[in-house]
């Protein structure tokens, strides 16, 4: 009997505080949350491989997301 454990998904990891912006949707003006954004393959819980990675930051009210 052979058992894999293996798993698929987006990750986010918060890098610190972005600009202070005005949102687009919520028309608030606050510091944005960088964030780093990416698709990953994990086997037996070690990443394997990872792909789509991007640079985001956030609104902090509403949670709107632009491209860095």
């Amino acid at each position: 009997m052979v058992f894999l454990l293996f798993g698929y998904g987006t990750k986010r990891q918060h890098l610190g505080s972005g600009q202070t912006r005005t949102c687009p949707r919520c028309h608030n003006t606050t510091q944005w949350a960088r964030i780093r954004e990416f698709s990953q393959f994990t086997l037996f819980f070690v990443p394997v491989a990872r792909w789509k990675r991007r640079q985001l930051e956030e609104c902090g009210i509403c949670g709107t997301a632009v491209e860095v």
